[in-house]
């Protein structure tokens, strides 16, 4: 198989997930699994196991003092990460660092030539800043990714496409005044919807002004509306013509979810990693990374997560 779609897997990267009823419970990887073979997916595309990611890899996004205090709360677990939303648990440090390699092993797959897409499931941990945990993210996954891939292999454009319900605060934050980074948001509005960011008028900061792209929804929006939006993403993130595009594909935006109140199919799922790898395409490189994201209906994230799969297998 020529340049496959690669897809990170494995019991390591289950781990990550709160225990006690947490709508980030552990189970989240097994449900992906199951419909994935259901689908016969596994045949399509190589599987990749994941690996912890190194002290200095996390500090390409974040600070030493944050990482510090995660795996000094991992010994005890104890206590919270941030405000409330994020529990430590015994062995945080190393399933939070799992995810992170995880991405990195699927984003150096690809910029290897061994893959030409790649998906992990349990990734794309939005909310995390340089500094601090946020909203069920300990470590920025998305954001090591972006920083590791200019340090290590020079690219200077690299777009970020997030269609979780939720404003991927972490990202938007820790890259609002980098013009290297093209970013594209479409989520839920609401100031009742964590984390209460991602208005339109946010488009960048400084030199990064213009390169910034957020898109709110109503609670309620179904899939014309985000068709609507996505378009207008699309565009904005091909005109910067970016080297890599990181796609997250949290699945808490597909109907019935039960924190959330949008209303997509999982086909838009699917169709929004078929568009970027038809963008990449485009643009001669072919360079699509999947991150999971949120999602906390089981069925609803096997079946998105399954769509941005296949979507990924269609060329």
């Amino acid at each position: 198989m020529n340049n496959p779609v690669a897809v990170v897997v494995g019991e390591r990267l289950a781990r990550y997930g709160f225990p006690d009823g947490h709508p980030f419970g552990p189970d989240r990887h097994a449900a992906f699994l199951r419909e994935f073979e259901t689908r016969g997916l596994q045949h399509a595309v190589q599987l990749l196991e994941p690996r912890e990611a190194t002290y200095d890899e996390l500090l390409a996004f974040h600070t030493p003092r944050y990482v510090d205090f995660v795996r000094e709360r991992s010994q005890t677990g104890q206590g919270f990460l941030d405000s409330g939303d994020t529990p430590a648990f015994r062995g945080v440090y190393e399933a939070a660092a799992t995810v992170v390699g995880a991405s990195i092993t699927a984003a150096e797959s690809i910029m290897s030539g061994a893959a030409r897409a790649a998906f992990v499931p349990i990734a794309g941990l939005h909310h995390a800043g340089r500094d601090h945990a946020a909203g069920f993210c300990v470590f920025n996954d998305c954001g090591v990714v972006i920083e590791l891939l200019r340090r290590r292999h020079g690219l200077k454009r690299i777009g970020y496409v997030d269609i979780d319900a939720h404003h991927g605060d972490g990202v938007y934050f820790g890259f609002e005044d980098d013009p290297g980074v093209i970013f594209a948001d479409i989520h839920e509005d609401g100031e009742s919807l964590y984390p209460g960011t991602g208005r339109s008028e946010d488009t960048g900061r400084d030199a990064a002004a213009g390169t910034k792209l957020n898109l709110p929804l109503m609670a309620g929006s179904g899939d014309r509306a985000f068709q609507a939006a996505w378009s207008r993403a699309v565009a904005h993130i091909e005109q910067f013509e970016p080297q890599f595009l990181v796609l997250q594909c949290g699945a808490d935006s597909v109907e019935g979810d039960p924190i959330t109140h949008l209303r997509y199919s999982p086909a838009m799922h699917g169709r929004a990693a078929h568009d970027l790898v038809q963008m990449a395409a485009r643009l001669g490189h072919g360079r699509v990374l999947a991150l999971g994201g949120g999602g906390y209906n089981r069925t609803n994230l096997a079946n998105a997560w399954s769509e941005v799969v296949a979507g990924l297998t269609r060329q």
